[in-house]
């Protein structure tokens, strides 16, 4: 009885995991365009920190809250990777959702000064997306790498999702040594991870989790 009453729980979960994860694939839509069109872009400076920044706070939530469906199914043949891609998840996922609320606060309340931005320094919360994209990124990397070869997702969405996890990492390195946001280089696997990549996987993730639940109704 214990163990169908944990099955049905752990298919409840990932049922709302899946809404959660095409949840997330929505706001990295909403977070890209804010960010790039709107701050990087200069469309909108000021309404555009003001999005991206919920974005990201409210992202770095959902997606602690998706992973962790994906480390329950990995639990059984990959313990071990599946704690420590969690974990660099996880701790990714802090450091973005700090950071978007330290930009929330700074977008409602503009500080009268701002030393960091004027200096062009990183910030101490999340130096050039080291958390919410480099850790994040290796994160998802680790997972979608042993979800692919343990067969606990379709290969097509795990495959996409390791694609997304180093493209990740290519932007927090574009950051750090190119630092230009609106250098080609940064730009460009910023765009194509921000406003395609990152959020199929997640809205085809976020199906394929709420299908395998229809499938044991």
């Amino acid at each position: 009885m214990d163990e169908v009453n944990g099955a049905e729980a752990a298919r409840s979960y990932e049922r709302r995991a899946g809404a959660l994860a095409i949840a997330a694939g929505i706001g990295g839509i909403v977070y890209s365009v804010a960010f790039l069109g709107g701050v990087v872009a200069g469309w909108a400076p000021e309404l555009g920190k003001l999005v991206s920044a919920i974005a990201l706070l409210v992202g770095g939530l959902l997606t602690v809250a998706v992973m962790v469906a994906i480390y329950r199914r990995l639990l059984s043949a990959a313990a071990a990777m599946a704690l420590l891609g969690l974990a660099l998840v996880v701790i990714g996922a802090t450091g973005a959702t700090v950071h978007g609320g330290y930009d929330l606060a700074n977008a409602i309340n503009p500080p009268a000064t701002d030393p960091l931005a004027d200096a062009n320094l990183p910030s101490p919360i999340d130096p050039r997306g080291l958390l919410t994209f480099g850790l994040s990124g290796l994160g998802l990397l680790v997972l979608m790498l042993k979800a692919r070869s343990t067969g606990v997702l379709t290969p097509r969405v795990a495959a996409l999702g390791a694609l997304v996890g180093a493209l990740m990492i290519v932007v927090y390195l574009g950051r750090l040594i190119v630092l230009d946001p609106t250098n080609p280089l940064v730009a460009g696997p910023a765009a194509l991870t921000g406003l395609i990549l990152s959020p199929a996987f997640y809205i085809w993730l976020g199906l394929e989790l709420r299908h395998a639940h229809e499938e044991h109704r």
